[in-house]
């Protein structure tokens, strides 16, 4: 059994079965590379079906001594366990050797959110006579009025808004599309940048119905979304490790804080489950003693 093969095939059940978008396809094949590049220089001729829990400890050692972060170990053993667990479902091995890999500990990472007022100051701080200004202007505001992830956001679609209805669509991870209702803000900022910059622009071939594009008329990258709003903050001089998910996250935690029901946040932010969900949790001490001051009964 070759590991190219092996891996061309795991690539392909990501794919087609699992339905996962390419940049998470990337990451797991990435992880699965690196494994067999040591496997392969650590112990000569090894192959998939050859490899034990001894070999995989002997990897983990590695990133351990390069100084790999727990959380991105984490993150590298769960993409080995669905390999050989592809590899077990295909009867290319008899026994998973990942079934007793222990991760490492980790905290759950609170997220950065930013207050209202610091989102008002980014947008503030856009340069409306550049001919992209309104572009930028726009995506800020549905980022924090609809919660997308940055991959969301460049595939949106203008056959998929529904102003007079309120709501958007959105295509989420695996293929799963959902419905989001849209503040009228943000509806007026992307119909100004629909009529003031989209409409003068020669669009290419593919993006005709690609909602944000560039100077040359193609969608943007994630990329260019993050180098837009790290100017931005770099602009207004926020000192907060700042991104596209930033916004989810103020999304997501301004709503729990407003009263919203976890299972509507979860809802709306394409969570599976509503574990991933919960993190958004993590309201501050005054908000927390106001709610018991108000609910419980021995207040």
């Amino acid at each position: 059994m070759k590991w190219e093969d092996s891996i061309k095939g795991f690539e392909e059940y990501l794919r087609l079965e699992k339905g996962l978008s390419q940049n998470s396809i990337n990451a797991y094949i990435n992880d699965i590379n690196k494994l067999s590049e040591f496997l392969r220089n650590t112990f000569k001729g090894i192959t998939p079906n050859k490899v034990k829990l001894q070999h995989l400890k002997d990897f983990l050692e590695m990133l351990n001594k390069k100084g790999v972060s727990p959380r991105t170990q984490a993150r590298t053993i769960s993409g080995i366990k669905s390999f050989f667990k592809f590899l077990l479902i295909e009867e290319k091995i008899n026994s998973d050797p990942t079934s007793l890999l222990e991760s490492p500990k980790i905290g759950r990472k609170l997220p950065d959110v930013l207050s209202t007022e610091q989102i008002n100051s980014m947008i503030d701080a856009i340069d409306n006579d550049k001919p992209e200004g309104q572009r930028n202007k726009a995506i800020l505001e549905i980022l924090y009025s609809c919660g997308l992830r940055v991959s969301e956001l460049v595939s949106v679609k203008v056959s998929n808004l529904f102003f007079d209805e309120g709501y958007i669509k959105v295509e989420g991870k695996a293929g799963k599309e959902r419905l989001i209702p849209i503040s009228i803000k943000a509806a007026d900022e992307i119909t100004k940048y629909i009529e003031e910059y989209r409409s003068k622009l020669k669009i290419g071939r593919g993006s005709e119905d690609i909602l944000f594009l560039n100077r040359r008329g193609h969608s943007l990258s994630r990329v260019m979304i993050f180098t837009i709003i790290k100017s931005l903050a770099e602009k207004v001089g926020l000192d907060k490790k700042i991104s596209p998910h930033t916004f989810r996250h103020s999304f997501a935690t301004h709503l729990i804080e407003g009263g919203a029901d976890l299972r509507v946040v979860q809802e709306m932010l394409g969570h599976e489950s509503i574990l991933t969900t919960e993190i958004y949790t993590h309201l501050d001490r005054d908000y927390l003693k106001d709610a018991i001051n108000k609910f419980h009964p021995r207040s």
